[in-house]
């Protein structure tokens, strides 16, 4: 269950980052993307904090904030069109494999 939820907890790690983005624009503050993104928030870090009951905190916070980073990267791609190179890829795969990494040397 604590793995779940830290799946859960770095899935909306990806809200915050895009309602941030979508809650400032040259007209003003759009306060429905703010308010999203403080919801994302909140989740995350209450399903981060259900996680650490079991998951080392160390192990918890690099996997959460890998989750968070990946899928960032990933809605930058395909939502803002962001800049899709070859070593913007290797370097998430990286991330990739840390996270797995990390989820075979935990603790069972």
């Amino acid at each position: 269950m604590a793995w779940i939820s830290l799946v859960l907890a770095g899935f909306f790690e990806w809200g915050w980052p895009v309602g941030l983005k979508l809650g400032l624009t040259e007209t003003g503050v759009r306060w429905g993307w703010i308010g999203f993104s403080i919801g994302c928030m909140t989740a995350s870090g209450a399903l981060l904090l259900i996680a650490q009951k079991t998951i080392p905190m160390g192990t918890a916070y690099a996997v959460w904030t890998g989750i968070g980073a990946v899928g960032a990267f990933a809605l930058g791609l395909l939502l803002f069109r962001e800049p899709a190179t070859m070593a913007r890829f290797f370097f998430v795969g990286l991330i990739v494999a840390g996270i797995i990494g990390l989820k075979l040397v935990s603790p069972k």
